[in-house]
């Protein structure tokens, strides 16, 4: 597969994930693991209570579940690393910016006001159940998508950097 059709493979399971767990952090995680080999079910297992953190309409899950694929991918497992503070931070604040390009922000209530035109209470069982009958999973395909897209594209760049023949002097 070139790295197109890995990434639109990517988009598309984010979303069929998504669609899946009924959770936009969990799909794109997930898929971002299987794809990048990261990480394991205990991982995925601590992105349960991230849509909206906590649904509470805070930042968006789809950018949580990303930013979690990026700390697997480029993370510290030491104190001392600070290079890898500095290059995960970075790749998630890009992250933040290009999901924010294409939704207006990163925080869930203004995702969902930008795909159905309002936002809802998620804690709300009324609002639930308007979010339900606005074909909410399916509609939320498209930020959990497009999230593992962004960091796909920023694992995929760092290992091209990896991969690259070293230059001769």
């Amino acid at each position: 597969m070139n790295r197109e059709e890995t990434l639109n493979r990517l988009e598309e399971k984010a979303g069929d994930y998504e669609e899946l767990f009924g959770s936009c952090s969990q799909g794109t995680l997930l898929a971002l693991q299987e794809t990048f080999n990261l990480g394991n079910a205990q991982v995925l297992k601590a992105a349960t209570a991230m849509p909206g953190i906590a649904l509470r309409g805070e930042t968006c899950g789809a950018v949580i579940g990303a930013m979690m694929a990026v700390g697997l991918a480029f993370g510290r497992e030491n104190p001392e690393d600070w290079p890898a503070v500095q290059k995960t931070t970075k790749a998630c604040r890009k992250l933040c910016k290009e999901f924010e390009v294409i939704f207006g922000s990163c925080n869930c209530r203004d995702v969902q006001h930008h795909i159905f035109g309002r936002s809802y209470e998620l804690t709300d069982a009324k609002d639930m159940k308007a979010f339900a009958e606005a074909d909410a999973i399916k509609k939320c395909r498209l930020p959990a998508g497009k999230a593992a897209r962004i960091a796909g594209e920023m694992i995929l760049e760092d290992s091209d950097k990896k991969n690259a023949p070293e230059k001769m002097e």
